[in-house]
């Protein structure tokens, strides 16, 4: 069994979307543990009619941490809220996991809705570099699959982190383990990020957050001021 961890908070837009295509799965095997920071919205209604476990949770890293406490699956699979699996997706990526002998793993990414534009820059900044780089410089974020040994040796994500906690984890994790990007499937992530802060001043803070992980090391400061649950819908709801 999978144990599938989703880090929350007012999420009423976007998760249906991501529980109805796991619930769309092919494979069975899974439970799906929701960390909820505190929404104000539906997120709780929805959930609960997904028959998710849900757990209190916090920023993303003490969300995560907060839901493989409960979790019974031998493989983790750490979720943002605004993803979407692809059809087959998780008996393409585990049998691929299982094949490769991976320990941990993060996958390339597109956009929906659809943007070629966005989807382009995404190909060549982030998607193409992550492949070349998956043995010497690992990347990994919206979604990571890993097995639960691996994730107890490591302590889980560190909570001191302000941004990039899941980088940090498979780095740390690539010193001991064999991790790889998985390269059967592809993981659908909303645009809203993009959208609300912008895709060139996004793509700015995250290059110089690269730039400090590689020469300072982790970001424990609020030097990129990283929010979380800041989005917001035309009707002006936080999202």
């Amino acid at each position: 069994m999978i144990s599938i961890i989703i880090p929350s908070l007012n999420e009423e837009k976007y998760l249906p979307l991501l529980l109805a295509s796991i619930k769309d799965q092919k494979f069975f095997d899974y439970e799906i543990i929701l960390a909820d920071a505190g929404s104000k919205d539906k997120t709780l209604e929805i959930a609960k009619r997904y028959n998710c476990i849900i757990t209190s949770g916090g920023l993303p890293a003490k969300g995560r941490n907060e839901g493989a406490k409960i979790a019974k699956g031998d493989v983790l699979f750490f979720l943002d809220s605004d993803v979407i699996l692809s059809e087959g997706f998780l008996d393409k990526s585990l049998a691929e996991f299982e094949e490769r002998n991976l320990d941990i793993a993060s996958f390339c990414i597109k956009t929906y809705p659809t943007n070629r534009f966005l989807d382009h820059l995404l190909e060549y900044y982030y998607n193409r570099p992550m492949r070349f780089l998956e043995k010497v410089l690992p990347h990994a974020a919206m979604g990571i699959l890993v097995k639960r040994d691996l994730y107890d040796e490591l302590k889980g994500f560190d909570e001191t982190i302000k941004i990039a906690e899941d980088m940090d984890f498979a780095r740390r994790a690539n010193k001991i383990a064999n991790f790889g990007i998985i390269k059967s499937v592809i993981l659908y992530s909303s645009d809203r990020r993009l959208k609300t802060d912008g895709w060139f001043r996004t793509g700015i803070k995250f290059f110089l957050c690269e730039l400090y992980m590689i020469f300072i090391g982790p970001v424990r400061s609020d030097i990129f001021k990283y929010k979380f649950g800041h989005y917001k819908n035309k009707e002006g709801t936080k999202k």
